[in-house]
């Protein structure tokens, strides 16, 4: 069974507060990126990890694939199987591309094994995955010419869809700077501010508005650390873009075009 992976990005990322189990509540918007890797998983006789493509900083057997087989396995008596995985979209760089490969180990395994569980029922067991899985489950789904994405709260796993019709006809363009940024690095860094104008009614506003009024909470301390990545940012809009960020936690950044 082969499944194609692709990246999002975040248009606006608000950390909301820390919580007491560590994590921290955020607001952000999901889209789909142009942008994928490709995965296969077939059924085996014992259970083994193939890394293809752009280096990944791991051992094979702790690939995030393999906790989302773990997570669903035992429920649904699965038998052991080879997962390979060819790595295109860059790594550490804010895309989603880990989490978006373990949604899709998850979607695989449905399809493969004839699974009768519907997008909610995986979508659960993604969350217990990552944080950001869950919209890799809804993600192929979306219709991104009309502007679909997903509005994330909590961990990013309560999700919202919504259309942005603004974004319809725009070319949005992702180019990552030689950076690698950790989320957990990231995360050091940023101090929550649980005030403000609500994401969605920020969303609703002219694409020209954005850039004076959606951030994304990580820049301000990544920036500082990696000025390279601003200055990508910067060239975006040198060159022409409406609205540019950094994605996630970064390094990647994207810019919308008309």
């Amino acid at each position: 069974m082969i499944v194609y992976p692709k990246a999002k990005i975040n248009i606006g990322l608000r950390i909301i507060e820390k919580r007491s189990d560590g994590f921290h509540d955020l607001e952000t918007f999901f889209f789909p990126a142009d942008l994928s890797d490709i995965l296969e998983v077939r059924e085996s006789d014992k259970l083994a990890m193939f890394q293809y493509g752009t280096a990944i900083d791991s051992l094979p057997e702790d690939n995030i694939c393999i906790k989302a087989y773990n997570a669903i396995k035992g429920d649904f008596n699965l038998p052991p199987v080879e997962i390979h995985l060819y790595k295109r979209i860059p790594v550490g760089a804010g895309l989603g591309g880990g989490s978006s490969d373990a949604a899709n180990t998850l979607i695989a395994l449905k399809k493969l094994f004839s699974l009768a569980i519907d997008e909610q029922g995986l979508a659960e067991y993604a969350a217990k995955v990552g944080s950001d899985c869950p919209f890799f489950i809804y993600s192929s789904s979306l219709e991104t010419a009309k502007g679909e994405g997903m509005l994330a709260y909590g961990r990013g796993e309560l999700l919202t869809k919504i259309a942005l019709p603004q974004l319809e006809g725009m070319k949005i363009r992702i180019e990552k700077p030689p950076v690698f940024v950790s989320t957990a690095e990231a995360y050091k860094g940023v101090l929550p501010k649980n005030s403000g104008t609500g994401l969605q009614e920020l969303l609703s506003m002219p694409v020209e508005s954005w850039k004076n009024n959606i951030v994304n909470d990580f820049e301000e301390s990544i920036f500082k650390k990696y000025p390279v990545i601003e200055e990508y940012k910067n060239k975006m809009y040198d060159q022409g873009a409406i609205y540019a960020s950094m994605s996630g936690s970064g390094s990647a950044v994207f810019g919308i075009f008309r």
